[in-house]
């Protein structure tokens, strides 16, 4: 079994030549470009033979470009209790995170977009962990509620994709893509919680469902 290139000798010196590549390519991704290994060494002043012993292709060189936020939580230290006030800090770390990596996750996203490329996906985001986390506290005072769906629901309406489409579809400013996705976290929390009232009919008299959502068979005759 071969071993990489990057674990033979001189580590210390390698970890700096690839981090001077990944720093190269960030920076030309910040200023809206595609970049290639040849423009990465070229922009790290490192010749394109040792850049491609890094990385062989393009693909891997933006793979390790794309942000690794290991954080298992977005709350300050001593949080609140009020899940709308978790969550509003969550979202607007959340969305500052976007907005700081903005050209990694465009490119992230859009790599992930073609499949045929043979490589495993770049996108595997910590988000849903993160809102979940924000939304704890329902699982004592809202049993009925299914807090990870609640979490999917609210990172669809954030983060990169939405920010793309408010931006480059919708028109608005980045501060007001930013606005309006803490205004839909919230209105969604909102409407989870008016309809799941502990004692309310809504939570206590609703249509059973299959695990897919779909109603239940009838009984057999």
């Amino acid at each position: 079994m071969s071993v990489p290139y990057e674990l033979t000798g001189r580590h210390q010196q390698k970890a700096r030549t690839r981090g001077a590549l990944v720093e190269a390519a960030r920076r030309l991704l910040a200023d809206g470009a595609d970049p290639t290994v040849e423009d990465a060494a070229a922009a790290a002043g490192i010749s394109r033979t040792t850049a491609y012993r890094y990385f062989p292709n393009q693909y891997a060189l933006l793979a390790a470009v794309h942000p690794q936020i290991e954080q298992a939580s977005l709350l300050p230290p001593d949080p609140p209790a009020d899940p709308e006030a978790r969550l509003d800090l969550v979202m607007t770390a959340f969305i500052q995170l976007t907005l700081d990596w903005e050209p990694q996750l465009r490119t992230s996203l859009r790599l992930s977009l073609h499949p045929d490329t043979g490589q495993p996906p770049l996108r595997g985001g910590r988000a849903i962990g993160w809102i979940e986390d924000a939304l704890a506290p329902l699982a004592h005072t809202h049993p009925g509620l299914d807090l990870h769906r609640l979490a999917v629901t609210i990172r669809s309406a954030t983060g990169i994709e939405s920010l793309i489409w408010l931006t480059d579809i919708a028109g608005l400013t980045r501060r007001q893509a930013a606005d309006t996705m803490r205004w839909s976290a919230r209105a969604l929390l909102t409407a989870a919680l008016d309809e799941h009232r502990p004692g309310s009919q809504v939570s206590d008299q609703r249509t059973p469902t299959t695990p897919d959502g779909r109603p239940p068979a009838p009984p057999a005759r």
